[in-house]
């Protein structure tokens, strides 16, 4: 797949073991796709918007960032380290980042809490 400019680009770039998530919103029309596609700093494809289920989201273990799609075309990527002991989530379901270790489950709108034990939400 070839990266071009897009209406709207998300990357997802790595650092000191944490990750971080950028999304852009053009303005107007760029004669382009509407497919987007998610990288890794050096520009390598990690995914591309059509890979993100909307109301799920998906985890990317090797980077240590889930991105979620909790409504059509509005994402949002969070840590993929859990608040409460720190093992990574494995799941999203049923509109929650889950962490198998102890049961949290964190909302893919916005990394809040929805089930402990965590106390913290994940971190955007």
């Amino acid at each position: 797949m070839t990266m071009g400019t897009t209406r709207r680009t998300v990357l997802a770039t790595g650092a000191s073991g944490a990750a971080a998530l950028l999304a852009g919103c053009g303005g107007g029309g760029d004669g382009g796709s509407d497919e987007t596609t998610a990288t890794k700093g050096g520009g390598e494809a990690l995914a591309t918007t059509a890979d993100i289920p909307v109301g799920g989201g998906k985890i990317f273990k090797d980077e240590k960032v889930v991105v979620t799609q909790p409504q059509e075309g509005d994402f949002k990527a969070f840590s993929a380290v859990c608040t409460h002991r720190a093992c990574l989530v494995t799941t999203v379901e049923d509109g929650t980042i889950n962490c198998p270790c102890h049961g949290s489950k964190f909302s893919v709108t916005d990394g809040a809490v929805e089930n402990g034990p965590a106390q913290r939400p994940l971190p955007a």
